[in-house]
């Protein structure tokens, strides 16, 4: 089994199915949403949920116990503040690539109509074409609302330190994924080169593990820590990034693109910031409008702000209909497109 991991690949992503399962199971049997169920937990116990295996020079159980015990201040006060205003989000829904500019703008105005102020862009295809696409945005959205780009590891290091300083008039909040998400020293080189232009580099989404993550947090190589839900070994090696991340004061916005993702991350993003950040600056979780429809407890956006899920578990289970549906290869949609 260590062949074929350790701990990244086809392994990881199998571990993290499995151990989601239980923690959903675990939820579900406390009769508790997941968020709630860890918030209730004691520091003892969550620190007993992590493996601390590797990532010792730079997070040890005692220091792990000492963040979560310190947090318990003002921890009612904020559970309370989630439940009636819920966790900042941000849209990626309006700036994919290849979208015409009458489709962004259409896109945008209906954003921002309902109330959102955080929007995210796909950069990386063509460079005058991103400087256009950025700029007509950034009008849309104004100086003050939050812009930030994506490239989705599209870049050598050198070619995205010049590409992202072309773009820094636009005053993107980060550089998300400017090159090989497994490249920890370039990403260092790109956050050090765009530091001065007030531009942050995010990365995370395809981070194996957290041995990853450490190295990444020690090098200063990213200033937004994107944690996933099925990338990583499930809550348990969550929880480690979640409190080495606070360690070294670097917020964490979670990946929500997918199928069920944003279901998910969301009850480790209240978590987070109930039991372990206690802070809001700079923090938000991404939220994307599609797929919804395909889960019986779907997110429930309000005000640009993921409400906390109320139903017992990890929102991860999917209608019956969706998985017969979709099931290879005897599902409707898989015998149409067998039969193509």
């Amino acid at each position: 089994m260590r062949w074929l991991g350790p701990e990244k690949g086809v392994i990881h992503l199998a571990t993290a199915a499995v151990l989601n399962a239980v923690w959903d199971l675990w939820a579900r049997a406390e009769r508790k949403p997941l968020w709630k169920l860890l918030v209730d937990m004691d520091p003892k116990q969550l620190v007993a949920c992590i493996d601390f295996r590797y990532i010792t020079d730079a997070l040890t159980e005692e220091e792990a116990l000492d963040i979560l015990v310190k947090a318990r201040e003002g921890k009612q006060h904020r559970e309370e503040q989630m439940m009636k205003e819920g966790y900042p989000a941000y849209t990626t829904s309006c700036a994919w690539l290849g979208y015409s500019d009458q489709q962004l703008q259409q896109l945008c105005t209906d954003a921002l109509k309902e109330g959102w102020t955080k929007f995210k862009v796909k950069v990386g295809a063509d460079l005058d074409d991103d400087r256009r696409r950025c700029r007509l945005i950034r009008q849309m959205i104004g100086p003050s609302n939050t812009l930030m780009i994506d490239a989705n590891q599209r870049w050598d290091v050198d070619e995205a330190i010049r590409w992202v300083s072309s773009l820094a008039e636009f005053k993107p909040l980060w550089i998300e994924e400017p090159t090989s998400p497994d490249d920890i020293l370039g990403h260092a080189a790109i956050s050090k080169a765009l530091a001065p232009l007030g531009v942050g580099v995010a990365t995370g989404e395809q981070c194996h593990n957290r041995v990853m993550f450490k190295q990444f947090l020690q090098a200063s190589a990213l200033q937004f820590v994107q944690i996933d839900s099925c990338r990583l070994g499930s809550v348990n090696e969550n929880l480690a990034v979640l409190l080495m991340a606070h360690k070294f004061q670097v917020p964490v916005c979670p990946h929500a693109g997918g199928v069920g993702l944003c279901e998910l991350v969301q009850h480790l993003i209240l978590f987070d910031y109930i039991c372990v950040s206690a802070s809001l600056h700079n923090r938000m979780c991404e939220y994307v409008d599609h797929l919804h429809e395909h889960f019986t407890s779907p997110v429930v956006i309000r005000d640009a702000h993921y409400m906390p899920p109320k139903d017992p578990g990890y929102s991860s289970e999917m209608l019956e209909s969706s998985v017969t549906r979709h099931q290879y290869p005897e599902g409707d949609v898989w015998k149409q497109h067998l039969h193509k």
